[in-house]
């Protein structure tokens, strides 16, 4: 097994390489605006350490979101093209459930993380593999934290509202690696690589211009 992932869905750019026991190469660039300019790069950079070439790999997992219609695109059709060359599958696993998965945490808490326009993505967990309710798109102040632990980066955004974490931030791609080379190993089905939307998209296509009469 080699498995390769990355997340788009946040402002990092994210790419690993896990062999079914380890993480063999990770590499991480914290980078709102240029999820297409990096993502490639990033994965060479995380094969040629692993020692590994593209032609290895055996799966291809991507980060599906939820994220910003733009960022969560660039990965989630590299997925779809590179498991399209290579004859392999492609998966999609719940950006949340990664930020999660990195946590390490045992106990029920939230995974909370930035949605611009003043909101976070959430969702709510039993331990660190087991996603209860979600995902959802909220203004923090509606998120129902019920005195549970948040962590991503939304609670470090609106620690007054969410309460302060230590937990790692983002969805980095070595916590997606490893949850999804778990779930293979395990046989637990997996998603395809397809986007988790909460949103419309801010651009739309423009209707007929309007008639103008004398």
């Amino acid at each position: 097994m080699l498995v390769l992932a990355f997340d788009t869905a946040t402002p990092a750019v994210t790419a690993a390489l896990h062999d079914g026991g380890r993480v063999l190469a990770e590499h991480t660039t914290i980078d709102a605006r240029r999820h297409g300019e990096l993502l490639v790069p990033t994965i060479e950079r995380v094969l040629a350490e692993a020692g590994a070439a593209l032609r290895d790999v055996t799966a291809i997992v991507a980060g599906s979101g939820p994220g910003p219609y733009t960022g969560l695109r660039v990965g989630l059709m590299t997925a779809q093209g590179l498991a399209t060359t290579l004859g392999v599958p492609a998966y999609g696993i719940c950006t949340l459930d990664a930020v999660a998965y990195g946590s390490g945490l045992a106990e029920p808490f939230l995974v909370a993380t930035d949605a611009r326009r003043k909101e976070v993505f959430w969702a709510r967990y039993a331990d660190m593999r087991t996603r209860l309710d979600g995902p959802f798109v909220d203004r923090p102040a509606d998120v129902p934290v019920h005195g549970l632990p948040v962590v991503g980066a939304g609670a470090a955004l609106y620690a007054e509202i969410l309460g302060e974490s230590d937990a790692p931030p983002y969805p980095y791609a070595g916590a997606l690696a490893a949850l999804a080379a778990e779930r293979l190993a395990q046989g637990t089905p997996l998603d395809p690589p397809r986007p988790i939307y909460l949103r419309r998209p801010d651009a739309v296509v423009p209707g007929a211009p309007k008639r103008v009469t004398a």
